[in-house]
């Protein structure tokens, strides 16, 4: 059954309100031909560690790498965007390479309740990783609308408009809000299927998945308008050089600043960055510039945090 027609589905294909996220082909061209990307250095050790254990009635949250993160919590337990795989792409010989393991090991996580999947690229949605998930646990995956292709029938899949509510139970409830972003796996499903973020609420605790979004001036004061603010947030802060090709889709740290403010976040934490070289920037270029913005606008580091993979944090 095909999505209703609204104000970002024709019928055919879905959009962001204020036109479209991405590039074509030419443009695409022109960025690679002129691309000056600055190196990466080499990783000489990475430590990697098991989830956390007893947590308690404390929410615990676990930065994996990437977008993905491990939520802990007495009412359950959830993954955003789980990528355990070498690399992103559709094969496993395509497509870029992880600089840094996923920092969980995969053997103790506990048992997952959902995954909450935020759009079809391939370093967001991993399709083994989503199996592994589906074949341990038959977890849900709750996703944007037009993934069911995606997604393992050993899960129950409940796929979302923006703004509709998923209830897991009497203590949560998962809501997918907007994203200026796009979709595409191949050449011809460009934007066949829906993206967007998620709030997480959790006896009435929030919890804020920008998942991959570009800035735009309304999506996230109406989200805070909608939602109320979180608890905590997990914002994008990586891939945006350069700015004048990846402005739509990824906003750049100086608007994920600005994100954090208009969305009221009590706390924010840094994603998106380090872990797969997918655009121009140094590998540590997101964080660095980051600090600085804060820095040169009075904003206390504790506002804002850049975990390091496999660090975990209480809220």
């Amino acid at each position: 059954m095909s999505p209703a027609i609204s104000d970002h589905f024709n019928g055919k294909k879905f959009s962001n309100k204020l036109g479209e996220s991405h590039h074509g082909i030419r443009e695409l061209l022109r960025w690679k031909l002129n691309s000056k990307p600055k190196p990466w250095p080499k990783l000489t050790h990475q430590k990697i560690v098991p989830a956390p254990h007893n947590v308690g009635n404390d929410i615990q949250v676990s930065y994996i790498g990437h977008s993905s993160f491990l939520i802990q919590t007495p009412q359950g337990n959830f993954l955003t965007d789980p990528v355990y795989s070498e690399r992103v792409g559709p094969f496993s010989w395509v497509g870029p390479k992880r600089f840094m393991a996923p920092a969980i090991a995969w053997e103790s996580l506990p048992k997952i309740t959902a995954v909450l999947l935020s759009h079809d690229h391939y370093d967001h949605c991993d399709k083994p990783t989503l199996d592994r998930i589906a074949h341990r646990w038959a977890s849900s995956v709750i996703t944007p609308l037009g993934m069911k292709d995606l997604i393992s029938k050993k899960s129950s899949l409940y796929e979302l408009d923006w703004w509709q509510t998923k209830t897991l139970s009497e203590q949560v409830a998962v809501t997918l809000v907007p994203a200026r972003h796009w979709g595409r796996r191949f050449p011809w499903d460009t934007n066949k299927r829906l993206w967007g973020g998620f709030y997480l609420t959790i006896n009435n605790r929030k919890i804020y998945f920008a998942g991959d979004s570009g800035y735009d001036p309304a999506i996230f004061k109406e989200i805070k308008h909608r939602m109320g603010a979180p608890d905590l947030a997990f914002i994008p802060i990586g891939a945006y050089e350069p700015r004048w090709f990846m402005r739509d889709a990824h906003m750049n740290p100086e608007e994920a600043l600005q994100v954090h403010f208009e969305v009221g976040a009590k706390t924010s934490v840094a994603m998106h960055w380090g872990t797969f070289r997918l655009t121009d920037e140094g590998r540590d270029d997101p964080a660095i510039a980051l600090r600085e913005v804060m820095a040169k606008q009075g904003v206390p580091s504790e506002a804002f945090l850049v975990l390091e993979a496999g660090q975990s944090i209480s809220v």
